[in-house]
């Protein structure tokens, strides 16, 4: 018969104890992402921001640091950011649902906020959280063009015409061309999903004569 295995109680509370106060113990989220705006500078790990980033720390705003001076937190409102503006002509876009902040952060300007992402112009069904809330390249969307955001189409996607090959097939194929042409080829073999087959006349004239080969002639 099997040992009934014991419980530690003392054990298994001064574990939790650890955790708890290993938790506690952790940097918040205003003490991480800190910066001396001087030296651009993080004081808890001392590490300086890159240098192509030095503008938009000066120019630009961190997520909270807008919604901090909003009524609500700013639920119900759109932002986006600088990247995004500069990077394709599709809105993209969060609508903020909800917004945790974190007050005992000086001005209030830290915390976690979940909302809707919308990527150039398509909607994701599901409320997430909002991610990178500490780049300095948030903007808030003005409320009247908020409607234009939301009205634009995503053009449809392309139909998929080819696929790759399987890796085996790929491989031997890749080598063949390879000694075929005397070095490396890095070009991709695709399958095609599609044969784009043109019949002619003498095809469909063949093909009559050779059934009437195999029907025989009628009697």
């Amino acid at each position: 018969m099997a040992k009934k295995k014991r419980l530690r109680l003392i054990a298994e509370m001064a574990r939790k104890i650890r955790a708890y106060r290993e938790l506690k113990s952790r940097p918040k989220e205003s003490q991480k992402y800190a910066l001396d705006y001087e030296s651009m500078r993080r004081p808890l790990t001392g590490k300086m921001l890159p240098v192509l980033a030095w503008q938009d720390v000066r120019r630009e705003s961190r997520l909270f640091s807008l919604l901090a001076g909003m009524r609500l937190f700013g639920v119900g409102r759109m932002f986006t950011r600088k990247s995004w503006l500069e990077d394709h002509p599709e809105p993209s876009y969060w609508q903020i649902t909800k917004v945790k902040v974190d007050y005992t952060a000086e001005n209030m300007d830290h915390g976690k906020a979940w909302g809707i992402f919308t990527y150039k112009g398509k909607q994701e069904k599901e409320v997430k959280e909002v991610e990178k809330v500490m780049y300095h390249d948030w903007r808030l969307i003005p409320k009247d063009m908020e409607q234009q955001f939301k009205d634009f189409q995503p053009l449809p996607e392309p139909p998929v015409r080819y696929v790759p090959y399987p890796p085996l097939l790929r491989a031997m194929m890749l080598a063949q061309r390879g000694r075929a042409a005397g070095r490396v080829v890095t070009e991709e073999p695709a399958l095609p999903l599609q044969r784009n087959v043109v019949f002619n006349k003498d095809y469909f004239r063949r093909q009559e004569e050779e059934n009437h080969r195999k029907e025989g002639t009628a009697v």
